[in-house]
């Protein structure tokens, strides 16, 4: 996808992928990757997610890249935290306490700028991207975060009815991604109640990724 078609659905607040509570399957499943409190967590492509009052509730240090500004502007409001923003390279830096964002390009995001990952919260970024991106952000998160064990979740649909995002990824691309650097477990399988926007019958599942 272009980065005008994340900024525009952010600038006109078409945003149905964000959730108004903590993820079901974040509260049902993280703590099974077994993360030290004050684990630092990275959760890619976040948005202004909900997740992350829950995971710095629940005494986690948070690393997150965002594409949109908005959002992360909008995510520090409504956390009620006043942020430090600094220029890194191409990406915008916005600090709080035991929160780090970075605005821009998920590629842009290297090792060094992201500092230590012990954990990865992969709740809408795998599916957002499009099957030609993403075995380049797979191999990039992988490289970026050190194989950090992760908390995936899945959509899985008939791709032909309609056009994602967010994307159908079934348990072989799963699989083909991860197999070879990762212990996988499909820990959760749900249908989505009315399927995705009505018109197609979807499974969303959790994945827990241990490091090999």
């Amino acid at each position: 996808m272009e980065a005008s078609f994340w900024h525009q659905k952010w600038e006109r607040g078409d945003i149905a992928f964000h959730e108004s509570e903590a993820n079901l399957f974040l509260v049902e499943h993280f703590e099974k990757l077994n993360p030290a409190k004050g684990s630092r967590v990275f959760l890619p492509l976040c948005g202004k997610t909900r997740d992350i009052a829950w995971l710095l509730a629940h005494d986690y240090r948070v690393v997150g890249a965002e594409l949109s500004e908005l959002a992360v502007n909008e995510l520090f409001k409504e956390l009620g935290l006043e942020p430090e923003i600094s220029k890194v390279e191409k990406l915008v830096r916005y600090s709080a306490k035991d929160i780090d964002l970075l605005v821009g390009d998920i590629f842009d995001v290297s090792a060094e700028f992201l500092g230590p990952v012990n954990a990865i919260y992969d709740r809408a970024a795998l599916v957002a991207l499009p099957a030609g991106v993403r075995e380049q952000y797979t191999s990039h998160l992988m490289n970026i975060t050190d194989t950090a064990s992760q908390l995936l979740i899945t959509y899985e649909y008939d791709q032909r009815l309609i056009a994602g995002p967010p994307f159908s990824v079934n348990a072989d691309e799963v699989k083909r991604h991860y197999g070879a650097a990762y212990q996988l477990n499909s820990v959760e399988g749900k249908n989505v109640a009315g399927g995705l926007r009505g018109k197609a019958a979807s499974t969303e599942t959790a994945w827990l990724l241990q490091s090999r």
